[in-house]
């Protein structure tokens, strides 16, 4: 495939195109701060910051949004999504090109975000009727005791560069369903796809007649995201990063007595037993490995294959990965596109060096491509290194393209090795084997949140709740029943015996 990668002025144009197509003023955002995206290292836009100052004022005016939209009807509120929803269709495509200019996503995956958003828009519009409390017997005649749920604040969403849009809409269809205003500080690295996303959602929000401080975007650095972390107005903060940035995060939330939903690194494995189907597993290992460029907190960092069949593995995703086209992300046919900056590429570089120091040996993959036509942008070839035993480097997770692997004995051991790492997002087993199935997913087995079955770790689906456990952080968005964290229960008695009888027997008379 070809190697030309397009010019900063041809991705500037079309970015901002795309922006103003979505009904972005960017007009009235310029400014000296620039936007580079990884497809080439060039600028592509240049719009001014907000401030820590600017973070009190916006969580004010959440704060009096919610005042009225707690008490619209649930239903009312998902009139509201769903018109978001339908303006997400409509934009796609320019949406998904912000994605792939600023995040370095291939088109097929960027459109795969956007539609990621439609999802959980349609799931958050039934949900909107669903927000269910229970009745519970009393043990006192004439009482009825029941549990409802109410709508809790202001939900603050602090998001990564690799999810630019996807993650915020989780959060954002579901608190706007559950009765919050969101105020949301994306990755610095993606602000236009923050800016048109969110002029979507202020058409729905004009469209149907609310207050548009219901979502708000602060575009800064560590400052103002730190800003709205400490800030007592956030009911609830939803942050997505790093291990590192959730040990800063969760004890200022905790500070002020606010939540927190964390969704932190992932060190991702999947065990690949005797029974295996190895089609099957390749292709599922190759694109849960390399898609995105390794740069998904579920991307598959590791295999553990069983001994009889790990050579076989190790050649089948060594060729694939010899094959994979590497390039422009919005070039047809490119599969894997680029990291974000050299701070990655250099991330890479020294696990791959930490590896091989600890006896790995490097069976295909990493090198850096296209070296002289990329310039300050940084496109690697998946690298797959084969490990003699568990190793230190191993228990970090690095964004970038680095499969380890791994052999076992018995799954009791493949299991230990796959829970061996401090972080617990996502997992899975290829295996043709009901009993070894039922047990990886099991109490004895996989302790990471997401548990798969003849697929990958990546590529989940917006019904079911995604998060993990360990240093992962435990918190759970998207689908299932992940929407309790946007509401505060409360249980109510109500006494319409015209007596007074008091719990448990207890007596007091006056």
């Amino acid at each position: 495939m070809t190697t030309t990668l397009p010019t900063a002025d041809d991705l500037r144009t079309r970015a901002e195109a795309a922006a103003r197509a979505c009904g972005v003023d960017l007009a009235s955002r310029e400014g000296e701060m620039e936007g580079r995206s990884p497809v080439n290292g060039g600028v592509v836009s240049g719009l001014s910051w907000n401030t820590a100052a600017d973070v009190r004022e916006m969580v004010d005016a959440a704060h009096e949004a919610y005042l009225r939209w707690r008490v619209v009807p649930a239903p009312v509120r998902g009139a509201l999504v769903r018109r978001w929803a339908e303006l997400l269709a409509e934009h796609k495509a320019d949406l998904a090109t912000l994605v792939s200019i600023e995040a370095g996503k291939v088109t097929s995956e960027a459109l795969g975000e956007v539609q990621e958003m439609i999802d959980i828009c349609e799931f958050a519009v039934g949900l909107s009727r669903q927000l269910y409390g229970r009745t519970m017997p009393s043990e006192r005649p004439g009482h009825r005791l029941m549990e409802t749920w109410q709508p809790l604040g202001v939900v603050g969403v602090i998001s990564a560069f690799n999810f630019p849009v996807a993650v915020w809409s989780w959060n954002t269809a579901v608190a706007l369903v559950c009765g919050d205003p969101v105020v949301w500080k994306p990755s610095e690295r993606t602000p236009l796809c923050a800016l048109a996303a969110d002029a979507l959602l202020q058409r729905a929000i004009a469209d149907t007649g609310h207050p548009a401080a219901l979502s708000q975007v602060l575009l800064g650095a560590h400052d103002v995201g730190r800003a709205l972390v400490a800030d007592p107005g956030v009911a609830l903060l939803s942050a997505t990063g790093s291990t590192g940035m959730g040990r800063a995060v969760g004890p200022l939330v905790a500070e002020r007595f606010g939540r927190s939903l964390l969704e932190l690194g992932g060190n991702n494995a999947a065990v690949v037993a005797p029974s295996a189907d190895l089609d099957l597993a390749t292709r599922g290992i190759v694109f849960a490995a390399a898609g995105t460029a390794g740069q998904r907190c579920t991307t598959m960092r590791r295999v553990i294959a069983h001994s009889s069949v790990v050579d076989e593995v190790v050649e089948r995703v060594a060729a694939a990965y010899r094959a994979l086209p590497v390039g422009d992300p919005m070039a047809d046919g490119t599969l894997v596109g680029p990291l974000l900056d050299g701070r990655s590429y250099e991330a890479f570089v020294a696990a791959i060096e930490a590896a091989t120091a600890a006896g790995g040996e490097v069976v295909a993959g990493g090198e850096r491509e296209l070296v002289e036509e990329s310039g300050d942008a940084y496109y690697v070839r998946p690298v797959v290194i084969r490990m003699p035993r568990q190793a230190q480097v191993m228990h970090a997770e690095t964004f970038a393209p680095i499969l380890y692997v791994l052999s076992y004995e018995d799954l009791h051991e493949a299991i230990a090795l796959n829970n061996a790492v401090p972080q617990g997002l996502s997992s899975s087993i290829f295996t043709q084997d009901q009993a070894e199935a039922e047990i990886f997913c099991g109490p004895e087995g996989s302790d990471c949140g997401i548990v798969n079955v003849n697929i990958g770790t990546s590529g989940a689906e917006i019904g079911g709740a995604f998060g993990g456990e360990k240093e992962t952080g435990g918190g759970r968005e998207s689908g299932s029943d992940a929407w309790r964290a946007y509401m505060r229960g409360i249980t109510t008695t109500v006494n319409y015996s015209g007596e007074l009888p008091l719990a448990q027997g207890v007596r007091f008379e006056i």
